[in-house]
């Protein structure tokens, strides 16, 4: 009996509590949440690729995907292909990235869209004509496993190495 008193007394005295800071009776809040102290490093500042730098890059890119990786992973269309496939790979700078992606065509007749595209490997610029080599991940990110080639070498590295297959 007592304890049953005493249960009572405790609901009383939470009630009250919650009605002290003006909620009403029988509801009960969560704890407000706190901003939390961060410490915000500084940015460090990118390395501006050279236009000389651009063009080689360039060139010798295509001359990877013309000669290597078109031949490899770009096929005609199947007649009765529901599936989608590769029709054309590429390459694009964004700011201090170059990009190589692939177009694929999307058959099916519920297709959202005829082709869409899916980059594949990325250069980022270090500096001192060197690049860090990544790949596109299931997950959608970008995972470095190059670091600091130079653009002969991330051009073997994309021929090579099976994380960059289109």
């Amino acid at each position: 009996m007592e304890s049953r008193y005493a249960a009572e007394a405790m609901l009383g005295a939470c009630e009250s509590a919650v009605q002290q800071e003006g909620e009403t009776k029988g509801v009960t809040t969560m704890a407000t949440k706190r901003k939390a102290w961060m410490i915000k490093p500084a940015m460090k500042p990118t390395a501006t690729v050279s236009d000389a730098l651009k063009r080689e890059v360039e060139s010798k890119a295509s001359d990877l995907i013309a000669n290597v990786l078109k031949p490899q992973h770009v096929r005609p269309p199947q007649e009765d292909d529901h599936f989608n496939y590769i029709t054309d790979i590429g390459t694009k700078w964004n700011r201090h990235y170059f990009y190589f992606f692939s177009t694929y065509a999307c058959p099916a007749p519920n297709a959202l869209s005829p082709t869409f595209e899916e980059k594949f490997a990325r250069l980022e610029y270090i500096g001192d004509a060197k690049f860090c080599l990544c790949f596109m991940r299931h997950t959608r990110e970008w995972v470095g496993i190059h670091d600091a080639l130079s653009v002969g070498e991330a051009m073997t590295a994309i021929q090579d190495d099976p994380w960059f297959t289109p």
